[in-house]
């Protein structure tokens, strides 16, 4: 009997022991983005976007559970709330949108692995996309994705995959999707080989009937003269924009816009000058076209930077759009990865023309960044 109960004292010793053990593997888990912006627009002589200003900020704190089963492996599951307020409005938006979602991270030896399932925030992409793929606007104001995403980096390349869905089939209300992706990866010390492009499903409601097929690519390849020249930042990207579109019901077939892109990137003495250069046909023909309920597609189908329509009055030829920035962008911490201070002035022309200027400061702070130092 003794020697019974000396046993089941023993067992129930070791599973207290690795119970105990087992909970050491479960922590709380916390997060806070921060951001705001301020973007003032003076685009009078622009047909492409109006004179406003966009002054607004927006916190989204998380809380959840983190799992770390062994070495190297990571599971989150986290809920928050994305606030906003557009400063001078009438109210704060306290619940604009729930973030849910679930996070894995997995140490592969080279690789690391990513994965996020649920209603994220947008900033968790890494891809280098250009200013064709998604606005400023946009990206303040659409702060979470959809849907899910998987990242693999590794010492000399980076990959993403996300599938964003952005419209639930409703009475008014398309249903909408986007599947995008990047990755780039080094062929030399100082250059390397990327592309970005978005496959973007516009499709019916009750009411707007109709499908438009909305496809980018962009190839490109990168220079990083930096270390050479012995400046902060001195990058150059050579890319292509190419386009399929097709309104199923009320177009007549594919269209194709394309052009080139290039993209210079110079700073130092945190002071930066970087001109984008766009030459090629209208990027968004069909943005005035209307479905058969009389509403105009527009920057619901097109997310990208408006500039890129290149013309205004459906002129097929070629075009060109030159973006110039002038910023400031400080490096007061010895971490600044989480903390980041931007100050531009941007200038906007087409056709060889001015068409106004916007003013940006922008203030972002990450707390997930700092806690992964």
């Amino acid at each position: 009997m003794k020697r019974l109960l000396v046993i089941i004292y023993l067992l129930l010793a070791a599973t207290s022991l690795h119970a105990a053990d087992s909970l050491k593997t479960v922590s709380l888990a916390y997060d806070v983005d921060f951001k705001m912006n301020f973007d003032n627009r003076e685009l009078y002589k622009s047909a492409f976007s109006r004179s406003m200003t966009i002054f607004g900020a927006r916190v989204t704190p998380s809380i959840g559970l983190a799992v770390r089963p062994q070495a190297g492996e990571e599971h989150k599951v986290m809920v928050g709330a994305d606030v906003m307020k557009d400063f001078g409005g009438v109210q704060t938006r306290i619940l604009e949108e729930l973030t849910l979602y679930y996070r894995m991270q997995k140490d592969l030896g080279d690789t690391d692995l990513t994965l996020y399932a649920g209603i994220f925030p947008r900033s968790r992409t890494k891809g280098d996309y250009s200013p064709a793929f998604f606005s400023d606007s946009l990206l303040f104001y659409d702060n979470n994705l959809e849907g899910v995403m998987l990242q693999i980096r590794r010492p000399k390349a980076s990959f993403e995959l996300a599938c964003d869905w952005m419209g639930q089939y409703g009475p008014d209300r398309r249903e909408k999707f986007m599947v995008f992706s990047a990755g780039e990866g080094k062929i030399l010390p100082f250059m390397s080989l990327g592309y970005a492009g978005y496959l973007y499903h516009f499709a019916n409601s009750y009411t707007q009937k109709g499908v438009v097929d909305n496809i980018l690519l962009n190839p490109y390849l990168k220079f990083d003269f930096s270390d050479a020249i012995g400046l902060q930042c001195l990058d150059v990207r050579l890319g292509w924009l190419q386009s399929l579109q097709n309104d199923r019901v009320h177009g007549n077939g594919y269209v194709f816009p394309s052009g080139g892109e290039v993209d210079l990137d110079i700073r130092n003495w945190n002071v930066g000058v970087r001109n984008r250069l766009f030459c090629g046909t209208d990027m968004m023909p069909l943005y005035n076209d209307k479905d058969n309920t009389g509403v105009k597609y527009g920057p619901e189908l097109y997310m990208g930077d408006p500039f890129y329509r290149v013309y205004d009055d459906g002129n097929d030829g070629m075009g060109i759009y030159d973006r110039l920035e002038v910023y400031y962008e400080p490096d007061f911490w010895s971490s600044s990865k989480y903390i980041n201070i931007r100050i531009a002035a941007i200038f906007h022309f087409n056709a060889m023309k001015y068409c106004g200027t916007q003013q940006m400061v922008t203030v972002r702070f990450n707390l997930q960044s700092l806690l992964c130092r």
